[in-house]
Protein backbone atom coordinates (compact mmCIF):
# COMPACT_ATOMS: atom_id res chain seq x y z
CA UNK A 1 0.00 0.00 0.00
CA UNK A 2 2.99 2.25 0.59
CA UNK A 3 4.28 1.86 -2.28
CA UNK A 4 0.92 2.35 -4.38
CA UNK A 5 0.67 5.81 -2.11
CA UNK A 6 4.52 6.48 -3.49
CA UNK A 7 3.35 6.00 -6.97
CA UNK A 8 0.42 8.23 -6.80
CA UNK A 9 2.98 10.83 -5.08
CA UNK A 10 4.59 10.82 -8.44
CA UNK A 11 1.99 11.45 -10.13
CA UNK A 12 1.46 14.48 -8.66
CA UNK A 13 4.86 15.37 -8.20
CA UNK A 14 5.47 15.37 -11.94
CA UNK A 15 3.50 18.56 -12.83
CA UNK A 16 5.92 19.85 -9.65
CA UNK A 17 8.83 19.16 -11.42
CA UNK A 18 7.55 21.60 -14.21
CA UNK A 19 6.58 24.16 -11.50
CA UNK A 20 3.20 23.23 -12.04
CA UNK A 21 0.86 21.87 -9.79
CA UNK A 22 1.72 21.65 -6.14
CA UNK A 23 0.29 18.66 -3.63
CA UNK A 24 -1.69 20.85 -1.53
CA UNK A 25 -3.22 22.40 -4.74
CA UNK A 26 -3.77 18.74 -6.62
CA UNK A 27 -5.83 17.93 -2.98
CA UNK A 28 -7.95 20.67 -3.40
CA UNK A 29 -9.12 19.75 -7.14
CA UNK A 30 -9.68 16.64 -5.58
CA UNK A 31 -11.65 17.77 -2.89
CA UNK A 32 -13.97 19.51 -5.79
CA UNK A 33 -14.87 16.49 -7.82
CA UNK A 34 -15.05 14.46 -4.47
CA UNK A 35 -17.87 16.68 -2.93
CA UNK A 36 -19.76 16.32 -6.49
CA UNK A 37 -19.15 12.46 -6.46
CA UNK A 38 -20.28 11.63 -2.89
CA UNK A 39 -23.49 14.11 -3.49
CA UNK A 40 -24.47 12.12 -6.64
CA UNK A 41 -24.14 9.00 -5.27
CA UNK A 42 -25.41 9.24 -2.14
CA UNK A 43 -28.47 10.52 -3.99
CA UNK A 44 -28.56 7.32 -6.08
CA UNK A 45 -28.60 5.45 -2.84
CA UNK A 46 -31.75 6.60 -1.55
CA UNK A 47 -33.60 6.83 -4.99
CA UNK A 48 -34.47 3.65 -5.35
CA UNK A 49 -36.34 3.93 -2.11
CA UNK A 50 -37.79 7.00 -2.69
CA UNK A 51 -39.41 5.94 -5.92
CA UNK A 52 -41.26 2.89 -4.04
CA UNK A 53 -42.44 5.25 -1.32
CA UNK A 54 -43.82 7.50 -3.56
CA UNK A 55 -45.21 4.16 -5.54
CA UNK A 56 -43.03 5.76 -9.16
CA UNK A 57 -42.43 3.14 -11.44
CA UNK A 58 -38.56 2.35 -12.01
CA UNK A 59 -38.64 3.61 -15.42
CA UNK A 60 -39.29 6.96 -14.47
CA UNK A 61 -37.40 7.56 -11.90
CA UNK A 62 -34.63 6.42 -14.38
CA UNK A 63 -35.91 9.05 -16.72
CA UNK A 64 -35.95 11.67 -14.25
CA UNK A 65 -32.19 12.44 -14.94
CA UNK A 66 -31.95 12.25 -18.78
CA UNK A 67 -33.00 15.92 -19.27
CA UNK A 68 -29.91 16.51 -16.83
CA UNK A 69 -27.75 14.34 -18.52
CA UNK A 70 -28.86 16.08 -22.30
CA UNK A 71 -28.24 19.48 -20.60
CA UNK A 72 -24.67 18.24 -19.70
CA UNK A 73 -24.20 16.90 -23.17
CA UNK A 74 -24.75 20.32 -24.38
CA UNK A 75 -22.85 22.48 -21.74
CA UNK A 76 -19.99 20.75 -20.72
CA UNK A 77 -18.44 21.69 -23.88
CA UNK A 78 -19.11 25.36 -23.88
CA UNK A 79 -18.26 25.69 -20.19
CA UNK A 80 -14.62 23.63 -21.56
CA UNK A 81 -14.20 26.14 -23.73
CA UNK A 82 -15.25 29.07 -21.30
CA UNK A 83 -12.84 27.88 -18.98
CA UNK A 84 -9.87 28.31 -21.93
CA UNK A 85 -11.17 32.17 -21.78
CA UNK A 86 -12.25 32.61 -18.32
CA UNK A 87 -9.62 30.45 -16.31
CA UNK A 88 -10.27 27.16 -14.95
CA UNK A 89 -10.81 28.68 -11.28
CA UNK A 90 -13.93 30.23 -12.24
CA UNK A 91 -15.21 27.52 -14.16
CA UNK A 92 -15.01 25.14 -10.94
CA UNK A 93 -16.61 28.04 -8.87
CA UNK A 94 -19.83 27.74 -11.01
CA UNK A 95 -20.36 23.81 -11.16
CA UNK A 96 -20.16 24.07 -7.15
CA UNK A 97 -22.76 26.29 -7.28
CA UNK A 98 -24.46 24.68 -9.94
CA UNK A 99 -24.47 21.47 -7.93
CA UNK A 100 -24.90 23.11 -4.56
CA UNK A 101 -28.40 24.66 -5.71
CA UNK A 102 -29.72 21.59 -7.58
CA UNK A 103 -29.03 19.05 -4.34
CA UNK A 104 -31.18 21.85 -2.12
CA UNK A 105 -33.56 21.64 -4.53
CA UNK A 106 -33.94 18.37 -5.31
CA UNK A 107 -34.13 17.42 -1.59
CA UNK A 108 -36.79 19.99 -0.98
CA UNK A 109 -39.27 18.96 -4.02
CA UNK A 110 -38.70 15.05 -2.96
CA UNK A 111 -39.21 16.28 0.22
CA UNK A 112 -42.47 17.82 -0.74
CA UNK A 113 -43.66 14.65 -2.59
CA UNK A 114 -43.05 12.32 0.43
CA UNK A 115 -44.52 14.46 2.86
CA UNK A 116 -47.55 14.64 0.63
CA UNK A 117 -47.92 18.19 -0.23
CA UNK A 118 -47.13 17.21 -3.73
CA UNK A 119 -48.63 14.09 -5.95
CA UNK A 120 -45.44 12.15 -7.01
CA UNK A 121 -46.16 12.99 -10.34
CA UNK A 122 -45.41 16.57 -9.64
CA UNK A 123 -42.29 16.03 -7.08
CA UNK A 124 -40.64 13.67 -9.73
CA UNK A 125 -41.28 17.00 -12.03
CA UNK A 126 -39.70 19.15 -9.70
CA UNK A 127 -36.96 16.55 -9.08
CA UNK A 128 -36.41 16.85 -12.86
CA UNK A 129 -36.20 20.08 -13.57
CA UNK A 130 -33.85 21.12 -10.06
CA UNK A 131 -31.72 18.08 -11.05
CA UNK A 132 -31.38 19.83 -14.45
CA UNK A 133 -29.02 22.76 -12.78
CA UNK A 134 -26.72 20.56 -11.97
CA UNK A 135 -26.58 19.25 -16.12
CA UNK A 136 -26.09 22.86 -16.93
CA UNK A 137 -24.27 24.56 -14.44
CA UNK A 138 -22.43 21.38 -12.65
CA UNK A 139 -21.00 20.22 -16.26
CA UNK A 140 -18.44 23.46 -15.48
CA UNK A 141 -16.27 21.73 -13.20
CA UNK A 142 -15.23 18.52 -14.38
CA UNK A 143 -13.75 19.90 -17.55
CA UNK A 144 -12.31 22.73 -15.94
CA UNK A 145 -10.74 20.04 -13.34
CA UNK A 146 -9.47 18.08 -15.88
CA UNK A 147 -8.06 20.73 -18.14
CA UNK A 148 -6.09 22.36 -15.38
CA UNK A 149 -4.63 18.99 -14.77
CA UNK A 150 -4.40 17.43 -17.89
CA UNK A 151 -2.21 20.86 -19.60
CA UNK A 152 0.30 21.15 -16.47
CA UNK A 153 1.29 17.70 -16.98
CA UNK A 154 3.95 15.87 -18.97
CA UNK A 155 2.30 13.50 -21.21
CA UNK A 156 4.28 10.62 -19.96
CA UNK A 157 2.87 10.96 -16.57
CA UNK A 158 -0.46 12.13 -17.69
CA UNK A 159 -2.80 8.85 -16.99
CA UNK A 160 -1.68 8.78 -13.74
CA UNK A 161 -3.05 12.08 -13.04
CA UNK A 162 -5.84 12.14 -14.51
CA UNK A 163 -6.19 8.62 -12.86
CA UNK A 164 -5.55 10.44 -9.62
CA UNK A 165 -8.46 13.07 -10.36
CA UNK A 166 -10.85 10.47 -11.56
CA UNK A 167 -10.35 8.53 -8.01
CA UNK A 168 -11.70 11.47 -6.68
CA UNK A 169 -15.09 10.47 -8.14
CA UNK A 170 -14.40 6.69 -6.32
CA UNK A 171 -13.86 7.91 -3.01
CA UNK A 172 -16.93 10.12 -3.66
CA UNK A 173 -18.89 6.61 -4.21
CA UNK A 174 -17.09 5.18 -1.16
CA UNK A 175 -17.97 8.41 1.21
CA UNK A 176 -21.81 9.18 -0.41
CA UNK A 177 -22.71 5.81 0.20
CA UNK A 178 -21.52 5.13 3.24
CA UNK A 179 -23.20 8.40 4.90
CA UNK A 180 -26.19 8.54 3.26
CA UNK A 181 -27.76 6.47 5.70
CA UNK A 182 -26.33 8.24 8.75
CA UNK A 183 -28.05 11.58 6.75
CA UNK A 184 -31.54 9.80 6.97
CA UNK A 185 -32.23 12.07 10.06
CA UNK A 186 -35.79 11.86 11.78
CA UNK A 187 -37.24 15.54 10.33
CA UNK A 188 -35.37 15.28 7.01
CA UNK A 189 -36.03 11.39 6.21
CA UNK A 190 -34.83 10.06 2.74
CA UNK A 191 -34.52 13.46 1.29
CA UNK A 192 -31.49 13.85 4.18
CA UNK A 193 -28.41 13.69 2.09
CA UNK A 194 -29.65 15.88 -0.64
CA UNK A 195 -29.82 18.71 1.96
CA UNK A 196 -26.59 17.77 4.02
CA UNK A 197 -24.65 17.28 0.90
CA UNK A 198 -25.69 21.20 -0.27
CA UNK A 199 -23.90 22.39 2.75
CA UNK A 200 -20.76 20.45 2.31
CA UNK A 201 -20.57 22.16 -1.18
CA UNK A 202 -20.95 25.05 0.59
CA UNK A 203 -17.53 24.49 2.61
CA UNK A 204 -15.74 22.96 -0.57
CA UNK A 205 -16.90 26.49 -2.37
CA UNK A 206 -15.57 28.49 -0.37
CA UNK A 207 -11.98 26.40 0.15
CA UNK A 208 -11.73 26.81 -3.62
CA UNK A 209 -12.27 30.58 -3.52
CA UNK A 210 -9.92 30.88 -0.83
CA UNK A 211 -7.60 28.70 -1.94
CA UNK A 212 -7.05 28.34 -5.60
CA UNK A 213 -4.99 31.19 -7.22
CA UNK A 214 -7.08 33.06 -9.53
CA UNK A 215 -5.90 31.70 -13.22
CA UNK A 216 -8.73 34.51 -15.08
CA UNK A 217 -6.61 35.85 -17.67
CA UNK A 218 -5.62 39.65 -16.61
CA UNK A 219 -5.56 41.76 -19.96
CA UNK A 220 -8.25 41.48 -22.57
CA UNK A 221 -7.27 41.38 -26.15
CA UNK A 222 -9.60 43.45 -28.35
CA UNK A 223 -12.35 43.45 -25.93
CA UNK A 224 -12.52 39.82 -25.55
CA UNK A 225 -11.05 37.53 -22.78
CA UNK A 226 -7.14 36.96 -23.90
CA UNK A 227 -5.81 33.49 -23.49
CA UNK A 228 -2.73 32.62 -21.58
CA UNK A 229 0.15 33.04 -24.15
CA UNK A 230 1.03 36.50 -25.91
CA UNK A 231 0.13 35.05 -29.29
CA UNK A 232 -3.43 36.37 -29.22
CA UNK A 233 -2.71 39.58 -28.31
CA UNK A 234 -1.63 39.27 -24.65
CA UNK A 235 1.26 40.77 -23.44
CA UNK A 236 4.69 39.75 -24.41
CA UNK A 237 5.97 38.66 -21.13
CA UNK A 238 3.58 35.56 -19.89
CA UNK A 239 4.03 36.08 -16.56
CA UNK A 240 2.08 39.28 -16.61
CA UNK A 241 -0.70 37.38 -17.77
CA UNK A 242 -1.21 35.43 -14.89
CA UNK A 243 -2.13 35.98 -11.10
CA UNK A 244 0.75 37.10 -9.35
CA UNK A 245 0.37 34.18 -6.85
CA UNK A 246 0.12 31.53 -9.82
CA UNK A 247 3.63 30.42 -9.40
CA UNK A 248 3.78 31.23 -13.13
CA UNK A 249 2.06 28.76 -14.74
CA UNK A 250 0.96 28.92 -18.03
CA UNK A 251 -0.03 25.04 -18.44
CA UNK A 252 1.61 25.11 -21.83
CA UNK A 253 -1.19 26.53 -23.25
CA UNK A 254 0.52 28.61 -26.17
CA UNK A 255 -0.60 29.79 -29.41
CA UNK A 256 -3.77 31.24 -30.74
CA UNK A 257 -7.12 30.00 -30.50
CA UNK A 258 -6.96 26.33 -31.14
CA UNK A 259 -9.55 25.20 -33.93
CA UNK A 260 -13.01 23.93 -32.86
CA UNK A 261 -12.77 19.79 -31.83
CA UNK A 262 -15.42 17.92 -32.64
CA UNK A 263 -16.19 14.20 -31.96
CA UNK A 264 -15.79 13.00 -35.27
CA UNK A 265 -12.05 14.21 -35.12
CA UNK A 266 -9.97 11.76 -36.61
CA UNK A 267 -7.22 11.77 -33.77
CA UNK A 268 -10.28 11.32 -31.51
CA UNK A 269 -13.01 9.28 -33.01
CA UNK A 270 -11.85 5.93 -31.37
CA UNK A 271 -11.77 7.24 -28.20
CA UNK A 272 -15.04 8.81 -28.54
CA UNK A 273 -16.57 5.37 -29.88
CA UNK A 274 -14.83 3.58 -26.70
CA UNK A 275 -15.99 6.25 -24.45
CA UNK A 276 -19.39 6.26 -25.64
CA UNK A 277 -20.30 3.07 -25.78
CA UNK A 278 -18.76 2.12 -22.68
CA UNK A 279 -19.78 4.91 -20.86
CA UNK A 280 -23.74 3.72 -21.74
CA UNK A 281 -23.07 -0.05 -20.60
CA UNK A 282 -21.59 1.51 -17.25
CA UNK A 283 -24.51 3.89 -16.91
CA UNK A 284 -26.70 0.74 -17.19
CA UNK A 285 -25.02 -1.10 -14.85
CA UNK A 286 -25.83 1.66 -12.15
CA UNK A 287 -29.04 2.41 -13.02
CA UNK A 288 -30.03 -1.15 -12.48
CA UNK A 289 -28.14 -2.09 -9.31
CA UNK A 290 -30.19 -0.24 -6.94
CA UNK A 291 -33.35 -1.95 -8.22
CA UNK A 292 -31.83 -5.79 -8.35
CA UNK A 293 -31.03 -5.14 -4.94
CA UNK A 294 -34.52 -4.31 -3.27
CA UNK A 295 -35.84 -7.21 -6.17
CA UNK A 296 -33.49 -10.11 -4.94
CA UNK A 297 -33.56 -9.32 -1.31
CA UNK A 298 -37.38 -8.56 -1.40
CA UNK A 299 -36.87 -5.09 0.21
CA UNK A 300 -39.86 -3.28 -2.06
CA UNK A 301 -42.41 -3.42 0.21
CA UNK A 302 -40.43 -1.54 3.24
CA UNK A 303 -38.62 0.55 1.15
CA UNK A 304 -36.57 2.68 3.76
CA UNK A 305 -34.99 -0.76 4.74
CA UNK A 306 -33.23 -0.70 0.98
CA UNK A 307 -31.04 2.80 1.51
CA UNK A 308 -28.49 1.00 3.55
CA UNK A 309 -28.32 -2.24 1.08
CA UNK A 310 -28.11 -0.37 -1.48
CA UNK A 311 -25.52 1.74 -0.45
CA UNK A 312 -23.45 -1.27 0.91
CA UNK A 313 -23.12 -2.49 -2.76
CA UNK A 314 -22.86 1.02 -4.33
CA UNK A 315 -19.60 1.08 -1.70
CA UNK A 316 -18.53 -1.98 -2.84
CA UNK A 317 -17.88 -0.79 -5.99
CA UNK A 318 -16.73 2.46 -5.14
CA UNK A 319 -13.71 0.64 -3.22
CA UNK A 320 -12.93 -1.67 -6.28
CA UNK A 321 -12.50 1.45 -8.21
CA UNK A 322 -10.28 2.97 -5.67
CA UNK A 323 -8.19 -0.16 -6.18
CA UNK A 324 -8.28 0.20 -9.79
CA UNK A 325 -6.95 3.77 -9.90
CA UNK A 326 -4.79 3.98 -6.81
CA UNK A 327 -3.44 0.65 -7.18
CA UNK A 328 -3.58 -1.31 -10.81
CA UNK A 329 -3.04 1.80 -12.99
CA UNK A 330 0.11 3.28 -11.39
CA UNK A 331 1.26 -0.12 -10.25
CA UNK A 332 1.14 -1.55 -13.37
CA UNK A 333 1.64 1.82 -15.33
CA UNK A 334 -1.20 1.30 -17.35
CA UNK A 335 -1.31 2.87 -20.51
CA UNK A 336 -4.70 4.53 -21.86
CA UNK A 337 -4.94 1.73 -24.32
CA UNK A 338 -3.82 -0.91 -21.79
CA UNK A 339 -6.32 0.52 -18.94
CA UNK A 340 -9.43 0.80 -22.00
CA UNK A 341 -9.20 -2.96 -22.95
CA UNK A 342 -8.43 -4.45 -19.65
CA UNK A 343 -11.23 -2.53 -18.15
CA UNK A 344 -14.00 -3.44 -20.75
CA UNK A 345 -12.89 -6.90 -20.13
CA UNK A 346 -12.99 -6.86 -16.30
CA UNK A 347 -16.67 -5.05 -17.05
CA UNK A 348 -17.77 -7.65 -18.95
CA UNK A 349 -17.07 -10.48 -16.75
CA UNK A 350 -18.44 -8.37 -13.38
CA UNK A 351 -21.86 -8.12 -15.55
CA UNK A 352 -22.18 -11.72 -15.45
CA UNK A 353 -21.83 -12.47 -12.32
CA UNK A 354 -23.83 -9.62 -11.29
CA UNK A 355 -26.49 -11.06 -13.39
CA UNK A 356 -27.05 -14.20 -11.86
CA UNK A 357 -26.71 -12.73 -8.04
CA UNK A 358 -29.43 -13.99 -5.76
CA UNK A 359 -27.85 -12.31 -2.16
CA UNK A 360 -26.16 -9.62 -1.30
CA UNK A 361 -22.88 -10.84 -1.03
CA UNK A 362 -22.93 -12.08 -4.59
CA UNK A 363 -24.59 -8.51 -5.65
CA UNK A 364 -21.31 -6.66 -3.96
CA UNK A 365 -18.85 -8.75 -5.80
CA UNK A 366 -20.63 -9.04 -9.09
CA UNK A 367 -20.84 -4.96 -8.47
CA UNK A 368 -17.46 -4.71 -7.31
CA UNK A 369 -15.73 -6.80 -10.38
CA UNK A 370 -17.77 -4.22 -12.57
CA UNK A 371 -16.76 -1.41 -10.99
CA UNK A 372 -13.47 -2.84 -11.10
CA UNK A 373 -12.89 -3.09 -14.58
CA UNK A 374 -14.77 0.86 -15.47
CA UNK A 375 -12.12 1.93 -12.78
CA UNK A 376 -9.69 0.84 -15.52
CA UNK A 377 -11.95 1.90 -18.44
CA UNK A 378 -12.75 5.75 -17.02
CA UNK A 379 -9.38 6.68 -16.78
CA UNK A 380 -7.95 4.67 -19.80
CA UNK A 381 -10.58 6.60 -22.21
CA UNK A 382 -10.03 9.90 -20.31
CA UNK A 383 -6.44 9.99 -20.92
CA UNK A 384 -6.26 8.41 -24.29
CA UNK A 385 -8.44 11.71 -25.46
CA UNK A 386 -6.12 13.95 -23.98
CA UNK A 387 -3.44 12.84 -25.16
CA UNK A 388 -4.49 12.13 -28.85
CA UNK A 389 -4.36 16.27 -28.77
CA UNK A 390 -2.08 19.04 -28.37
CA UNK A 391 -1.58 20.64 -25.14
CA UNK A 392 -3.38 23.68 -26.25
CA UNK A 393 -6.24 21.69 -26.79
CA UNK A 394 -6.92 20.12 -23.29
CA UNK A 395 -9.77 22.42 -22.54
CA UNK A 396 -11.74 21.16 -25.64
CA UNK A 397 -10.50 17.64 -25.39
CA UNK A 398 -12.05 17.67 -21.67
CA UNK A 399 -15.29 19.05 -22.55
CA UNK A 400 -16.01 16.29 -25.29
CA UNK A 401 -14.86 13.82 -22.68
CA UNK A 402 -17.36 15.48 -19.75
CA UNK A 403 -20.14 15.60 -22.69
CA UNK A 404 -19.56 12.10 -23.45
CA UNK A 405 -19.95 11.32 -19.65
CA UNK A 406 -23.29 13.43 -19.74
CA UNK A 407 -24.63 11.59 -23.21
CA UNK A 408 -24.09 7.68 -21.52
CA UNK A 409 -27.05 9.28 -18.95
CA UNK A 410 -29.42 10.23 -21.04
CA UNK A 411 -31.55 7.34 -22.00
CA UNK A 412 -28.78 4.72 -21.05
CA UNK A 413 -29.95 3.81 -17.12
CA UNK A 414 -34.10 4.04 -18.33
CA UNK A 415 -33.30 1.46 -21.13
CA UNK A 416 -31.32 -0.56 -18.77
CA UNK A 417 -33.76 -0.26 -15.64
CA UNK A 418 -36.98 -0.82 -18.56
CA UNK A 419 -35.04 -4.01 -20.06
CA UNK A 420 -34.31 -5.29 -17.10
CA UNK A 421 -38.08 -4.84 -16.32
CA UNK A 422 -38.79 -7.20 -18.59
CA UNK A 423 -36.40 -9.59 -18.33
CA UNK A 424 -33.46 -9.76 -16.34
CA UNK A 425 -30.70 -11.03 -19.27
CA UNK A 426 -32.15 -8.93 -21.46
CA UNK A 427 -30.84 -5.94 -19.62
CA UNK A 428 -27.43 -7.80 -18.33
CA UNK A 429 -27.23 -9.00 -22.23
CA UNK A 430 -26.96 -5.86 -23.75
CA UNK A 431 -24.64 -4.43 -20.78
CA UNK A 432 -22.38 -7.22 -22.30
CA UNK A 433 -22.74 -6.97 -26.04
CA UNK A 434 -21.79 -3.27 -25.75
CA UNK A 435 -18.58 -4.06 -23.42
CA UNK A 436 -17.81 -7.12 -26.44
CA UNK A 437 -18.20 -3.94 -29.21
CA UNK A 438 -15.59 -1.48 -27.71
CA UNK A 439 -13.50 -4.77 -26.81
CA UNK A 440 -13.44 -5.80 -30.61
CA UNK A 441 -13.03 -2.24 -31.60
CA UNK A 442 -10.32 -1.15 -29.20
CA UNK A 443 -8.53 -4.09 -30.27
CA UNK A 444 -8.31 -2.61 -33.98
CA UNK A 445 -8.74 0.84 -33.35
CA UNK A 446 -6.52 2.37 -30.45
CA UNK A 447 -3.53 4.11 -30.70
CA UNK A 448 -0.71 2.54 -28.97
CA UNK A 449 0.46 3.17 -25.72
CA UNK A 450 3.82 4.17 -26.50
CA UNK A 451 3.04 6.35 -29.78
CA UNK A 452 0.32 8.26 -27.60
CA UNK A 453 2.80 8.67 -24.30
CA UNK A 454 5.27 10.12 -26.32
CA UNK A 455 6.55 13.41 -25.68
CA UNK A 456 6.14 15.95 -28.66
CA UNK A 457 8.38 18.97 -29.76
Amino acid sequence: MADSDSDLTRATATAGSRGAIPPSRMALLFTVMLVTAAGNTAMQSVMPSIGTALGVADVWISLAYSWSALLWVVCAPFWARRSDQRGRKAMMALGLVGFIISMLLCGLALYAGLSGWLSAVWALIAFAAARSLYGGFGSAAPPAVQAYVASRTPRAERTQALSLIASSFGLGTVIGPALAPLMVLPLLGLTGPFICFALIGVVALVLLRWRLPNDEPQFAARGQAAPYSSGSGAPSDPQAALDPDDDGETGGEAGGESPRLGWLDPRLRPWVFAGFFGGHAQAMVLGISGFLVLDRLGLRDTPAEGAGPVGLVLMSGAIATLLAQWGLIPRFDLGPRAATLWGITTAAFGTIVLGIADDLHLIALGYAIASLGFGLFRPGTTAGTSLAVTRAEQGQASGIVASLAGASYIYAPALGVWLYGHSDWLGFGLIVALCAAVLVHGWFALQADGDLTRERS
